[in-house]
């Protein structure tokens, strides 16, 4: 009896193994083919993308009024947009595919900063008609390229799976037409160096990928970076400091410190650039209590911070708070001339004022001596430009970088349009109206609702 009944357990325990392996087996076959649907959806919608993109930039190519040109150049923009978006969602982070990707961008801000001139007054030139032209040949050999790898992947019944495990397992199979489609594509493209996108976009493409070669100063040790932490936060000998240095990966070569206070029981993380010894951002970890001082007083708090620490003279653009923690942001002013691309924000605790926090990245990044002109139209003049139902509240000068990231000169009105309150920059040579942020409103308490 007691042998029959052990060997049903012993039935029902293999027969619910049995199950519930075949039930992982069904859920990771599912992920899995869910996985394969989106890579396929991604790869055709990338084709699809490339298609109408190379047939866009044709159609430019036979217009020549400002009325179709624009809309035009503004659908080769979206296009690109489109196509490095589907490029980002393909198992392609171990293949290197970066040469396709920068010519998509700077096909993007070429078409972007083309189409929203005006080309009434300022058509293209025969270098940007000679571009159009080069950006079509090139547009054929990917479209091509890609045909022939999607047309050959449907006729083999290829995988992405296959794809994303060759790549990390770095076992790609000679072939692999999918991996060798993609590589050609971007060999063709590394051809295309000789493409004359122009100045501006060289420019803006230095932009995007800033660094901190311009800083002033020698390149510092970690003992140097451990010297810079004590004298900025006035710190004691017991704390305890641990340096390190960036990794191959980050963005800008710094030292990241971790500072644990035994007598705070609090710990700082900071990072000091190693050319010049700059603060780039600091992050002091504690829990903080309710508030006990104003936001008034937490600002004359991240005021006397930055006299300590910083040489520039910075003015306040914008507060927050964020529960029990009052942000700042500052820019710097020169010649009552706010320059909003040299910006740094400051965290203060509202329950006893401890600085909390410190972001300098993008003053570091921007910051250059700047020569300010004479503004060609006056405030009188800008004014005309606002809309009519626009109340003015304040009036400044400001130095903004436009929606195709051009420093431009402005005056910046603060003002409100029925409940909501707004800021308008207009062009202070020109007039022209370059941007307009809808100022956020202090975020409810969800709790007491």
């Amino acid at each position: 009896m007691i042998r029959t009944i052990l060997i049903a357990l012993l039935f029902v325990a293999v027969a619910g193994t049995g199950y519930w392996g075949y039930t992982e087996h069904q859920e990771k076959n599912a992920v899995l083919l869910q996985a394969e649907n989106n890579y396929q959806r991604a790869f055709h919608d990338l084709n699809f993308h490339v298609d109408a993109l190379h047939d866009k930039i044709g159609e430019t190519l036979a217009m020549n009024s400002r009325n179709q040109l624009s809309p035009a150049l503004a659908q080769v923009w979206r296009l690109t947009s489109e196509a490095n978006n589907d490029v980002g969602q393909l198992p392609l982070a171990l293949l290197p595919f970066n040469k396709t990707e920068e010519f998509l961008a700077k096909m993007g801000e070429f078409s972007y900063r083309t189409a929203v001139r005006d080309l009434d007054k300022n058509p293209l030139s025969d270098k940007e008609y000679k571009t159009l032209k080069d950006l079509y040949a090139n547009a054929t050999e990917i479209q091509n390229e890609l045909r022939r790898t999607e047309s050959l992947a449907q006729k083999n019944n290829l995988r992405w799976m296959d794809v994303e495990m060759a790549l990390a397992t770095n076992k790609t199979q000679e072939d692999n037409t999918i991996i060798d489609g993609f590589k050609t594509v971007d060999k063709n493209v590394e051809g295309y160096s000789e493409v004359n996108f122009g100045s501006e976009v060289s420019n803006m493409m230095k932009m995007k990928n800033r660094d901190l070669s311009q800083l002033k100063g020698k390149k510092i040790t970690k003992e140097d970076a451990k010297k810079i932490a004590i004298e900025f936060f006035d710190l004691k000998k017991n704390v305890k400091i641990t340096v390190e240095k960036s990794g191959k990966d980050a963005k800008y070569d710094a030292y990241s410190l971790t500072l644990y206070n035994p007598d705070t029981k609090g710990t700082t993380y900071m990072d000091i650039t190693q050319k010049g010894g700059y603060p780039l951002y600091v992050l002091y970890d504690r829990s903080v209590g309710k508030p006990k001082i104003s936001l008034n007083d937490a600002m004359f708090q991240a005021e006397d911070f930055l006299k300590k620490h910083m040489e520039s003279k910075m003015e306040m653009v914008s507060s927050d708070q964020y529960d029990n923690i009052a942000v700042f942001t500052y820019a710097r002013l020169e010649d009552d001339v706010r320059i909003y691309p040299e910006v740094v924000t400051v965290k203060v605790a509202l329950d006893n004022g401890d600085i909390m926090g410190y972001e300098g990245t993008d003053f570091l990044l921007a910051h250059q001596d700047r020569r300010i002109p004479e503004f060609k139209i006056t405030e009188k003049e800008a004014r005309t430009n606002l809309n009519p139902k626009f109340e003015v509240k304040e009036v400044s000068k400001a130095l903004i970088r436009n929606d195709i990231n051009e420093e431009v000169f402005c005056y910046e009105f603060l003002g409100v349009l029925g409940n909501e309150t707004y800021q308008v920059f207009i062009n202070a040579e020109n007039g022209n109206e370059e941007e307009v942020k809808k100022l956020k409103e202090a975020e409810p308490s969800y709790n007491e609702i």
